[in-house]
Order: structure tokens, then C-alpha cells, then sequence
């Protein structure tokens, strides 16, 4: 029923492109509707879920990408999940960062005197993100701290979730479990309007995904644009955006003391955190400014268009 209606609706329209989001959902309605000229843009868990739940799905992703005229990705290492999908290295994939706008995610203050080392994240509070393993990195963190005598170094260290979801309760007890009411500390969910202030007050992002669906670290860019040094797992998509060594640190998902040990080398060294922050700025200028990034998918819906008319 969708599908006549959506191809009633199109006939009306008559639309020089369709630009499909998600090769699962809405891809297999834009094929079921013959909707052309078709541009299939894949964003994480459509191609790297979905298809492994059971063989008919595995199908319709096949068949979604196949009957595309062009596919979008936000990371190449995505469009490599996207060929081994489908087995073919020589389907063509437009890879369309998912860049930030550097004018808005701009630090304001350059010196950042406070009494505290802010480690922060800003995420939906579901499993999928990690941040159990983020809060127990922290008591680990302050516990390595006290045993190299740096008690007072420990006690500066604060902890700021930004978001709300399903795990939020189970995260407020196993913070009062870790003893760390007086160093975790929850806020609300925030529009992207609001990230930059909330970025600001930061020292270290640390961003805890477990799962590689997770194919394109905007948060992570987003942090970077605003000068922190980053902190991350090793999904594909932070080990993309983030230069490990240069503008931040790569860790191993799900294990809080490489996530602890990552976080102390920056806690210890502010120059390193400088620097990380300034490098990680750069790579995103050079690599995920909006407006470039906009330019790639005006110059894919062009090629559409022209190949569409002759």
C-alpha cells in the first residue's frame, strides 16, 4: 500500500532525483515503488545490522543497493562494508562526509583555566554507545591516579554526560555503585545548537561505541572541530576520523582500562592535550567542513541529473 502510494506521489511530483536514506527501510520502499532515477544513501546500521539477522534480510540489502542508481556513504569504511555486501569491488560509492559546520563548532575561549579536568561525551544513553564502560574507565582512572600518589590530581576529575535514553537509570545506579556521585555528572539531551557550549567546557571528549555500526564519528568531529583531544573505541567509525596518536587516542572497545589508561596520558599532559586539540581542528577543516562536504553531494545529485538526460 505504501508503495502505490509513494509511486502515485511521485508520478505527481516527477522528481528529477530521489535521494533514498538507509538502504533498509525507506531503500526497499524507494525499489518497490520504481522510483528513478535513485540515489541510496547508507548511514551504519542498515548495512552493518540488519542484513546479518537473518538471509531474507541479507537479500533485500542486497537487492536495495543493486537496484540504486548511484549509493551515498559517509565513510569509506563504510562503502568497503557496502562491497563486501555485495562482493563486488568495482561498484561505484560516493563517499559524503558528514562534516560540521566549523563556523558554529568554534572554541571562543582559548585558555581554559578551571579547577577541574572535564572528560565529557554526548550520546543517547543505550547500550550500543558503551558508556558503562565509560563510567567504570573513570573509577578506574581516579584509582590509578591515587596509587601513583596523585590524589589531588584524581579529585579534580569530572565526568559530564550529556543525553537521555533507555539506560539512563542503570547508569545513575552504577554511578552510585562506583562511588562517584561527586564526579559523574548527568545533564539532559541537547540540540545540535547547544553541543558547541557543552563541547566548550570540556578538556577531553571520549566517545565509548561498541558496536560498528557506529560508521561515521560525528560526535568525534564535532569535538574536534572545538579543539579537544579525543579519546575513542576502536569502531570503524572513530578509527576513520580520528588520526590515533595525532589528535587523539584509540582504544579497544568495551575495555575500561585502555579506555583509563588512554584518558590518564591526557590528564597528565596538558600540552598534549593542546596539541591533540589544535591537530584535530585542522583535520577537520581539511577533511569535514559542511560546506565541502555539501559540494560532494551537489556535484553526486549533478551527475545524477546530467546522466539522467542524455
Amino acid at each position: 500500500m505504501n508503495s502505490y502510494e509513494l509511486n502515485k506521489l511521485y508520478k505527481q511530483i516527477n522528481p528529477d532525483i530521489v535521494n533514498a536514506h538507509y538502504a533498509s527501510g525507506y531503500g526497499t520502499l524507494a525499489r518497490f515503488s520504481e522510483l528513478r532515477p535513485l540515489i541510496l544513501s547508507v548511514w551504519g546500521s542498515d548495512v552493518y545490522d540488519f542484513p546479518y539477522q537473518n538471509k531474507l534480510k541479507m537479500r533485500i540489502i542486497k537487492d536495495n543497493l543493486l537496484y540504486a542508481d548511484e549509493i551515498a556513504s559517509t565513510s569509506n569504511c563504510m562503502a568497503k562494508q557496502v562491497k563486501k555486501l555485495l562482493n563486488l569491488d568495482s561498484v561505484n560509492i560516493t563517499v559524503t562526509p558528514f562534516g560540521v559546520d566549523t563556523k558554529k563548532f568554534l572554541r571562543k575561549n582559548e585558555k581554559r583555566k578551571r579547577d577541574n579536568i572535564c572528560i565529557g561525551n554526548i550520546k543517547t544513553l543505550t547500550p550500543k554507545y558503551g558508556i558503562s564502560d565509560l563510567i567504570k574507565s573513570i573509577r578506574i582512572l581516579k584509582d590509578k591516579l591515587k596509587d601513583d600518589n596523585l590524589g589531588d590530581i584524581s579529585n579534580t576529575i569530572k565526568l559530564i554526560i550529556y543525553g537521555d535514553g533507555e539506560q539512563k537509570e542503570e547508569l545513575v545506579e552504577m554511578v552510585k555503585k562506583y562511588d562517584l556521585n561527586d564526579t559523574v555528572e548527568f545533564k539532559d539531551k541537547i540540540p545540535n545548537s547547544e553541543v558547541p557550549n557543552a563541547l566548550e567546557n570540556f578538556d577531553i571528549f571520549c566517545a565509548t561505541s561498541i558496536y560498528d555500526s557506529e560508521s561515521f564519528g560525528v560526535s568525534a568531529v564535532e569535538a574536534m572541530a572545538m579543539e579537544l583531544p579525543v579519546v575513542a573505541t576502536d569502531v570503524d567509525g572513530f578509527k576513520e576520523v580520528v588520526d590515533d596518536g595525532v589528535t587523539g587516542i584509540i582504544v579497544k572497545r568495551q575495555k575500561p582500562v585502555e579506555i583509563a589508561t588512554a584518558l590518564k596520558k591526557l590528564v597528565l599532559d596538558e600540552g598534549m592535550r593542546l596539541d591533540m586539540g589544535k591537530k584535530g581542528r585542522k583535520r577537520v577543516l581539511r577533511l569535514y567542513d559542511w560546506e565541502k562536504n555539501v559540494d560532494i553531494m551537489e556535484k553526486l545529485y549533478n551527475n545524477v541529473y546530467i546522466s539522467r538526460k542524455r
